[in-house]
C-alpha cells in the first residue's frame, strides 16, 4: 500500500527553554485510502499534529510528508493537497452556503466555472442544494457541519482532515455527519485523518488508530490489534489500559468511604 502521510520525530515544544512538550517525536505511517483515527485524550497533541500535517504551525523538530510533499519545504503543495475540518472552524454566517463555498474557493485559484460546478455537486452531495442561498445563519448546527466539510473539499483534495468532526453536534446531526463521512471514504476514494477522543466514533469509521497521550505515539494498529495487545476485550478498556485514567472502583471509592465511617 502506498504511504501518503509518513511523520520523522516530528515534534512540537512551546514554553520556556521547549519545556511543554505537545507533540513528541510523533513517528507513524497513513495509507491512501484508509480512514485512519488519531485518538487520545483532551489536550494530548492531537489537534497540533493535525495543524503541524497542514502547514498551520512549524515543528519544532523533525518532519512530515504528505502526498509526497514536505511540510518544511513545500508549504504551498501541501496545502493543495489537503482539506482541513478544524475543530472550531469560522463560518461567515451573512453570507450563503453558496456564497460561503465560493468564498472557500478562491485562494486554490478554481477556475469560476469548474468551481460553480463543484459548489452544485457538493451540495447535492449534502442534500443542501434547495437551500443554497440562504443565509448561513439559519442553518442548524449539522447543516453548518455540511458546509464546512463541503469547504474542506471545494478544491477536491485527495487527503481530508477532520479534527472532532462530531464535536458540539447533538446525536441526530453526529449521526449525519458520521454518514456523510463514511460515504466520503466508500465512494470518493478520500484518504482520511480523524481526530477524536471520542472513542465510538474513531471504532466505527477507522481501519486503523493511533493512540496518543502527552504528546507521544503510544501505539498503532487496527482496533482488534490494540485491543490484543492490551489483553482487554473493548477499545474502551484498551484505551484506559493504555492512556491510564480513573478505574470505576477508584470512582466509587468515596461512596465505599462513606459506608465504612456511617
Amino acid at each position: 500500500m502506498k504511504v501518503i502521510i509518513r511523520t520523522e520525530a516530528l515534534s512540537k515544544h512551546y514554553g520556556k527553554g521547549n519545556a511543554i512538550k505537545a507533540v513528541d517525536h510523533l513517528d507513524f505511517e497513513v495509507y491512501e485510502g484508509e480512514t485512519f483515527g488519531l485518538l487520545g485524550p483532551n489536550g494530548a497533541g492531537k489537534t497540533t499534529t493535525v495543524r503541524l500535517l497542514n502547514c498551520i504551525i512549524k515543528p519544532t523538530h523533525g518532519t512530515a510528508s504528505v502526498n509526497g510533499y514536505d511540510i518544511l519545504k513545500n508549504e504551498i503543495e501541501v496545502k493543495r493537497v489537503t482539506g482541513l475540518l478544524a475543530e472550531s472552524p469560522g463560518l461567515y454566517e451573512k453570507l450563503s452556503a453558496y456564497e460561503f463555498l465560493e468564498f472557500m474557493g478562491a485562494p486554490y485559484d478554481v477556475p469560476s466555472e469548474i468551481l460553480s460546478e463543484r459548489i452544485d455537486d457538493l451540495l447535492t452531495l449534502f442534500s443542501l442544494y434547495d437551500r443554497r442561498h440562504y443565509l448561513l445563519e439559519g442553518y442548524s448546527r449539522g447543516m453548518k457541519q455540511k458546509v464546512l466539510i463541503a469547504a474542506a473539499m471545494i478544491h477536491d483534495p485527495p487527503i481530508l482532515f477532520f479534527d472532532e468532526p462530531t464535536s458540539m453536534l447533538d446525536p441526530r446531526a453526529a449521526l449525519m455527519v458520521k454518514d456523510l463521512i463514511k460515504k466520503l471514504a466508500d465512494e470518493a476514494g478520500k484518504t482520511i485523518f480523524i481526530c477524536s477522543h471520542i472513542l465510538p466514533i474513531v471504532e466505527e469509521l477507522c481501519g486503523r488508530v493511533g493512540i496518543i497521550n502527552q504528546g507521544k505515539l503510544i501505539a498503532v494498529g487496527t482496533i482488534e490489534e490494540i485491543i490484543a495487545q492490551t489483553g482487554t476485550k473493548t477499545l474502551e478498556k484498551a484505551f484506559i489500559a493504555i492512556t491510564g485514567g480513573v478505574e470505576e472502583k477508584e470512582l466509587l471509592a468515596w461512596r465505599e468511604q462513606k459506608r465504612a465511617n456511617s
